[in-house]
């Protein structure tokens, strides 16, 4: 399970999965999860069909080249024309063209040599042997006027499916971006090239200002109740003659006032937004869908009791990054029927480490979901070790979690297992990150392969 970072991510995880393979534990694995820019390497590694099987070394050296090239060629005036060329070719294929298709095309110019055709269900190619694990790309699906502590959907990508967890609705991947109404495709698109999907799954740009707040202050709560509408149980507790399961709740709702309505507009809107046609549009929700043990379990927006308000009422997905919310890729993991025993938790985010996982637990907590309590002091979260351990004995349906920080106490005094740094300053958490200037490389290179040894020397010594 990775979490989002950008090119921290893209590094990290290259040098996790390094240290895995020289330990022979890559082949255990079943599942890689990520968000964000761990997402970018899982896209990287999976044009490869044998990567897991082949020295990452390779991959290692291939993402430092373009990591620490110049990245001015980014705005040329023959890239400008090439970003011109593809949007347009993208809207004449029948997408809704936004700021975060040209965001995914940067990131195509930076990180690769050309134009690239490869796309998510070209994947399957790596996966046809069962030779490497199944890659699973996280990202949620939001509304235009809901902040995402309101109103969050998560929508998990393979090589073979999209879908929502919670509708338990899923398309094939070479589908996604098409039309479809009542579950029959209407209007097939072409299949999105992959610098398209990196440049979704690392949305950071449709955050509104509540969802900004919230990222910034995970642990404070700010629901801004004064700005929603109420909702009031009419039935309240009173004893109900007779059960009526076609039935729903019946609730009034009284819309906020004027002024409240114009601040919550501010707050809530979104200026960039990717839009997707809505695979689920025409469907209705079943009667009883709030008895359904599946949709339960996802059950956490405020529009759950009006199905005229859900997802399959839009006419387009919104889709966003998953660090708005919570910096994770759990969710697909806790699938039941993927019957997950071990999760190797990778952290990437900046600001607290413990955080994201925190924030998960407490999350999966309220949701009803098997997840270990997760119980650190000041003290351990100021001075982090290599790895953590947490089970929950009295639940067996829960996994297992292995948590290792981005950065942790032994990296101050140690740059590898058993060899201290010999009175030479260690570099900062941030120092491989260094930009130099416009005119130069733009990346520091030289302590980018630091970082990558020191994930692989992690794995040895935890």
């Amino acid at each position: 399970m990775t979490t989002g970072g950008g090119t921290r991510a893209l590094t990290s995880l290259l040098g996790n999965l390094l240290g895995l393979q020289k330990l022979g534990l890559l082949d255990a694995i079943s599942y890689i999860t990520g968000s964000s820019g761990s997402t970018w390497t899982l896209a990287h590694l999976y044009q490869s069909p044998d990567w897991s099987h082949k020295d990452i070394s390779g991959h290692i050296r291939e993402v430092r080249r373009h990591m620490t090239k110049s990245k001015l060629s980014c705005f040329s005036l023959e890239s400008l024309k090439y970003y011109d060329r593809e949007l347009k070719l993208r809207k004449q294929e029948g997408y809704q063209i936004s700021s975060i298709d040209f965001w995914g095309l940067l990131l195509e110019r930076a990180l690769s040599d050309g134009k690239n055709n490869h796309k998510l269900s070209d994947e399957r190619w790596a996966l046809t042997q069962g030779q490497n694990p199944l890659p699973i790309y996280m990202i949620l699906n939001i509304k235009d006027d809901y902040s995402l502590s309101e109103f969050k959907e998560w929508v998990e990508f393979t090589p073979y499916e999209v879908g929502f967890l919670k509708y338990g609705a899923f398309i094939r991947a070479e589908d996604f971006g098409s039309e479809f109404f009542m579950g029959r495709l209407m209007k097939k698109l072409p299949e999105s090239r992959i610098c398209f999907m990196k440049g979704l799954w690392s949305n950071v740009f449709s955050y509104n200002l509540l969802d900004a707040w919230h990222s910034s202050h995970p642990s404070e709560g700010c629901s801004l109740r004064c700005t929603q509408p109420t909702a009031v149980d009419v039935e309240g507790d009173e004893p109900s003659p007779a059960v009526r399961n076609h039935e729903l709740e019946t609730y009034i709702v009284t819309p906020e006032c004027g002024i409240m309505g114009i601040v919550r507009e501010v707050l809530t809107e979104r200026v960039m937004v990717s839009k997707f046609f809505n695979f689920l549009k025409g469907f209705q929700m079943h009667n009883e869908y709030l008895q359904s043990k599946s949709f339960c379990i996802w059950k956490d927006t405020v529009l759950e009791n009006f199905p005229n308000q859900l997802t399959e009422t839009a006419e387009f997905l919104c889709l966003a990054d998953t660090a708005g919310y919570i910096d994770i890729s759990y969710p697909p993991l806790m699938r039941p029927e993927r019957k997950v025993d071990v999760v190797l938790h990778l952290n990437y985010s900046s600001g607290s480490q413990t955080s994201p996982l925190e924030e998960a637990s407490k999350y999966f907590s309220k949701q009803g979901i098997p997840f270990p309590k997760i119980h650190l002091s000041e003290e351990e979260k100021k001075n982090l070790k290599e790895c953590y351990i947490f089970e929950d004995a009295e639940t067996p349906e829960a996994p297992t979690v292995v948590f290792f920080p981005l950065v942790n106490d032994t990296f101050r005094k140690y740059k590898e297992p058993g060899k201290p740094w010999d009175g030479v300053d260690p570099p900062t958490t941030h120092a491989a990150f260094i930009c130099i200037g416009m005119g130069g490389k733009g990346w520091y290179g030289p302590l980018l392969p630091l970082m990558w040894f020191l994930w692989k020397g992690l794995w040895v010594l935890s």
